[in-house]
């Protein structure tokens, strides 16, 4: 059973530049200088890019939250993410730890109530990808109402969701929830290659402009 971090450390102490690089760390050789995406030139909106899921009394979204990715979304929701990261970033540590890894894959997954009084099981929802089943590995809710497992309609419940590294958001995947898929990805990857092409463009007219100022 996986536990949830609700933000107790005992004695054990971590440092604030540490749990930070935790958050936007990659892989060694995973980006190339040439990939990198500098923030503050995206565009695309949250709902853009979330995969949905639904078993008719609970609506399930799932948006993973790897920097490169996340920096294609507009500015303010980028800024918002970001510090949202930022804040739990001793909880993500933690949870981590528990899970004996130290670069998690984040994924932020929302329950939404369709029907009164409807129930959700977190430890449910599963991600494939490159051919293999991921579990989750850690939870760190963000909603007060996660613990219940119940929502209301039109009540939402948020948690961050860590997952062993492996998971290829630049390739489709696929998650599930009780018997439901949904390789809804695909389109995003779509979306995301044709942003990136453009961030890309727009922060290199932007250093241009610059440079010929001067």
């Amino acid at each position: 059973m996986i536990k949830t971090s609700v933000g107790r450390f005992g004695g054990w102490a971590v440092r604030t530049a540490a749990l930070l690089s935790l958050l936007t760390a990659q892989p060694p050789n995973r980006l190339t200088a040439q990939d990198t995406i500098p923030p503050g030139y995206g565009t695309l909106r949250r709902d853009d890019i979330v995969v949905p899921l639904s078993t008719g009394t609970i609506g399930i979204q799932l948006l993973p939250l790897e920097e490169q990715m996340i920096r294609l979304l507009a500015p303010d929701t980028y800024r918002s993410l970001h510090q949202l990261l930022s804040s739990r970033a001793a909880e993500i540590a933690e949870a981590a730890q528990r899970g004996g890894t130290e670069h998690p894959t984040l994924v932020m997954v929302t329950f939404l109530g369709i029907v009164p009084e409807a129930r959700f099981n977190p430890e449910e929802v599963n991600i494939t990808s490159r051919g293999r089943l991921f579990r989750p590995i850690g939870i760190v809710p963000l909603s007060p109402t996660w613990s219940s497992f119940q929502l209301n309609a039109r009540q939402q419940a948020a948690a961050i969701y860590l997952f062993e590294p492996g998971i290829s958001v630049r390739e489709e995947l696929t998650v599930s929830y009780q018997g439901l898929s949904s390789d809804a990805w695909s389109r995003s990857i779509r979306l995301l290659d044709q942003e990136r092409a453009r961030v890309k463009a727009r922060a290199q007219l932007e250093a241009k402009r610059d440079s010929g100022a001067r």
